[in-house]
């Protein structure tokens, strides 16, 4: 596996404040450069902006989905891949603070290559996340 580079990613969100509080307090993100109209995360050591719109994801457009293992995964989606300690920390950090979780914490693809942790929310402006962890990152995050 290639040395991995931050990777810089710009959502819409419906309020600012929401934002910071949500990426910022609940996700415990850095807060970078910000403006009246967008502010910069350090998203797990990548670069998330999030910008104030008019409309937002949740605004009441339908959401599409594939299924997975089961379950409906949101498309599209965004997320990171944890260390699987730190992905434990966030699940019970999430679930005490009563996030309504679109795909519950839980082992995906389980004995199969690419077995994987993982879980689903939605931020407050309706934007779908994923946090996945794997045993064995550096084996199983590409295993078919």
């Amino acid at each position: 596996m290639s040395k991995l580079t931050p990777f810089h990613l710009a959502i819409e969100v419906r309020d600012i404040a929401e934002a910071r509080n949500f990426y910022g307090e609940l996700l415990d993100c850095t807060e970078g450069r910000s403006d009246e109209h967008w502010v910069d995360f350090d998203f797990f050591g990548h670069q998330l902006v999030c910008h104030y719109s008019g409309s937002y994801p949740g605004s009441g457009t339908a959401r599409s989905s594939n299924p997975v293992d089961g379950h409906q995964v949101p498309v599209p989606h965004f997320g990171v891949v944890l260390e699987m300690n730190s992905w434990r920390a966030l699940a019970d950090r999430l679930q005490a603070a009563e996030v309504q979780f679109l795909i519950e914490p839980h082992v995906r693809f389980a004995g199969q290559p690419g077995e994987q942790a993982t879980l689903f929310f939605l931020d407050p402006s309706g934007n779908a996340l994923e946090f996945k962890a794997f045993a064995e990152l550096d084996t199983q995050l590409f295993a078919t």
